[in-house]
């Protein structure tokens, strides 16, 4: 029976006790007054509101300023100290005056503030001024000088001086953290019962836990009691008050130097809401965090889909934060292209929260070369340079290939052919219109078969040469001028099959006849240096000036494109700085006006690609001849000799047909160009027999919009 009385007492005790509070708690700043008035403040004062009181208290006798002690309890902060000011100000002498000013001083921290009160309208009687303010936020302990004046100034001042008594100490308790329970123990002493709770620390207030977790105990003296919390974070903390109304507090955040709170749970209380667009090429995600947390966020990538994979830190990749929003601009949006978010000695990875990309990307083989085809929703230039594997790493090497889907074309498949020097080579693929960019790679699976159509490309390259070498050895150049006279290949990219045929044709002219080809598959770090007109003019003027020939293969792709530059041509558009066709047809055009004929020009066609009536009727005047059939007599044409003899010409059409046809039926029907053939395909790159290739932009296929472009870089 003891017991409950001295807990009782000891309660009362706390009640009376002086400085424990006065009267209810000022929830807000306010001023009252007997008067229609309104209050202004400076900014260590939010500005209070002025209105007439409800229950008026005993009046003052004028003049007179009176402090008292009060506390201050906002919403959702501590509770503070602070001191009320009441005055009254006599009727007489107040004539003219509209208002009055308070001025406040904190000595020892020197710290200021200013509250004005305006009366609103006249006096209609004399009766005094009686207002009261709720109240100036005070350090405990600390001294303050209150000081009061008219507005406008009417020699009436009155100054006094309050001590606000410091506070007794807050509520003691201990407390133990229970990691197995996932709660944390408080103890409160022998002596008054205390009520308890988690919080967490925000900048101004300790806002409670989300429920279930969120729990207010009361514990009597010398007991304790567990409270469960959902994640160990920095900013979890124990409150502890006194059941009374306006009890001082005390808190503690035991935390903040714990490693353990800075480990996975840290992130698991983080929710992050992904806003990346690959519309906008920007990454973008906001964070909501129980602690008032502002992480550092970086790019990385990972090498696999999986949780558990490494993600490789991008440099220089720094996201900009604003109110917990991190944006990132120039990136390829990847869902294996992450944000590293970093605080204190942790960090955490967080993907794109959808899986669809905006592009990409299959590899295959044919023959030496390798074939990607890309598909993009949104415009782009892409990049794939070759690469080895070595110890893990595969850098991209020289040349780099670049197609380019240009802004307003509509959505569609590109297309890229790199040649294979080495077996087992892989490819690397990227976006390269923007700064940060996940390199994919793309390593083709060489199996059983493609081996009969890699033999079948060796052995038409090696009997193509034997046959050459026996059968035109009258054309070989004579000694003492290596190379003989020059060759310029021109030629459209419009299907795989005639890029094929045609790098095998130059490759035999270079190889058995020794001819000096000049063929942009083969100068692309030219071509991507000087740029692909410029280089189309230099070795068009040298071609001339060494008497040499310039060899245009046709097909039905060139006719469309023939049609086309002849439409742009009448229009006055200007031409496209990577359409090498589109430049040559310009320069065969002027050359036909100038001369009458097309002097020093050679048109070719492979029959299974196309007839004499594909070629323009503006081109027919030209030197022309049906391949294979007609391939002695180009030869001649292009050595200015005799045609070779007819047994010769006979074996060397038979077998070439013969190698052409048996090729189209080894292991699966002739390689196809992509789906829409040349309405998205405007450049292809492409090798034949290991010769080294990398296509500039070579014209442009018909269709709606302009179409993707391609460029090499040596």
């Amino acid at each position: 029976m003891e017991r409950p009385v001295l807990l009782a007492a000891a309660l009362l005790l706390l009640l009376l006790l002086p400085g424990s509070g006065s009267g209810a708690a000022v929830t807000r700043l306010r001023v009252s007054a007997n008067f229609e008035c309104r209050a202004t403040a400076d900014r260590t004062l939010s500005r209070p509101r002025c209105r007439r009181p409800a229950r008026p208290g005993p009046p003052l006798k004028p003049p007179a300023l009176a402090l008292s002690r009060a506390r201050l309890c906002l919403p959702r902060q501590p509770c503070l100290p602070c001191l009320r000011v009441r005055l009254a100000l006599p009727a007489a002498g107040l004539d003219g005056v509209r208002g009055l000013q308070l001025n406040f001083l904190e000595l020892g921290s020197n710290r200021a503030g200013w509250l004005q009160v305006w009366r609103r309208h006249r006096a209609a009687g004399g009766s005094p001024w009686q207002v009261q303010f709720d109240c100036f936020p005070v350090e405990s302990g600390r001294q303050v000088l209150v000081s009061l004046r008219t507005i406008p100034d009417r020699g009436l001042a009155i100054s006094r001086r309050h001590t606000v008594a410091a506070e007794l100490p807050g509520p003691v308790f201990t407390h133990a953290w229970v990691p197995e329970a996932r709660a944390i123990e408080v103890r409160v002493p022998e002596g008054p019962a205390l009520t308890v709770r988690l919080c967490h620390q925000l900048a101004l207030a300790c806002e409670e836990l989300p429920r279930p977790f969120h729990q207010q105990v009361q514990v009597l003296g010398g007991r304790r009691a567990s409270l469960p919390y959902e994640f160990l974070v920095p900013c979890l903390c124990i409150e502890a008050s006194y059941p009374h109304h306006d009890s001082p507090r005390s808190k503690r955040c035991p935390f903040r130097d714990q490693p353990a709170a800075y480990g996975p749970e840290l992130w698991s209380s983080v929710r992050f809401h992904d806003y990346s667009a690959s519309s906008k090429d920007q990454m973008a995600m906001v964070l909501s965090a129980s602690c008032p947390l502002r992480p550092r966020a970086t790019l990385c990538w990972r090498e696999a889909a999986a949780e558990t994979a490494p993600c490789h830190d991008v440099p220089n990749s720094t996201a900009s934060e604003e109110e917990q929003a991190y944006t990132l601009d120039k990136v390829d949006v990847h869902p294996q292209l992450c944000f590293r978010f970093s605080y204190g000695n942790s960090s955490h990875v967080e993907c794109p929260h959808r899986p669809e990309t905006a592009w990409n990307v299959s590899v295959s083989a044919w023959g030496l070369q390798l074939r990607l085809r890309l598909t993009s929703s949104v415009p782009a230039a892409f990049s794939a340079a070759l690469c080895q594997r070595r110890g893990g790493q595969c850098e991209p090497e020289a040349p780099l290939y670049t197609v380019t889907q240009p802004e307003g074309s509509a959505p569609g498949e590109l297309a890229l052919l790199l040649p294979v020097q080495v077996l087992g080579s892989c490819v690397l693929v990227w976006r390269s219109d923007v700064r940060f960019a996940r390199k994919q790679l793309l390593c083709p699976d060489v199996s059983r078969r493609h081996f009969g159509l890699l033999g079948l490309a060796l052995a038409l390259g090696l009997v193509v040469t034997v046959l050459l070498l026996n059968c035109c050895g009258a054309w070989r150049p004579a000694a003492g001028a290596p190379g003989g006279r020059p060759v310029l290949l021109l030629y459209s990219p419009d299907s795989e099959e005639h890029l094929g045929l045609v790098c095998a044709l130059a490759e035999r002219l270079r190889a058995g006849l020794g001819c000096d080809v000049r063929l942009d598959l083969w100068e692309a770090g030219g071509v991507g240096q000087v740029g692909a007109l410029p280089w189309l003019y230099a070795q068009r003027s040298r071609v001339g000036r060494q008497r040499g020939t310039v060899l245009l293969l046709w097909s039905r792709g060139s006719t469309r494109l023939f049609r086309r530059w002849q439409v742009g041509a009448a229009d006055g558009t200007p031409g496209d700085a990577h359409d090498i066709f589109g430049a040559a047809m310009a320069c065969l055009h002027g050359e036909l006006g100038a001369a009458g004929c097309g002097g020093g020009w050679v048109l070719a066609y492979f029959s299974r690609l196309c007839s004499p009536r594909d070629v323009p009727r503006p081109l027919r005047p030209l030197p022309t001849y049906r391949l294979p059939r007609q391939l002695p007599g180009l030869l001649g044409a292009l050595r200015g000799s005799p045609p070779a003899p007819r047994r010769c010409r006979g074996r060397a059409e038979g077998l070439l047909q013969r190698l052409l046809v048996a090729g189209a039926g080894e292991g699966s029907p002739p390689p196809q160009p992509p789906r829409g053939g040349c309405r998205h395909l405007r450049a292809h790159a492409g090798a034949e027999l290991g010769v080294a290739a990398g296509p500039p932009g070579l014209g442009a296929a018909p269709g709606e919009g302009r179409g993707p472009v391609t460029e090499v870089r040596g």
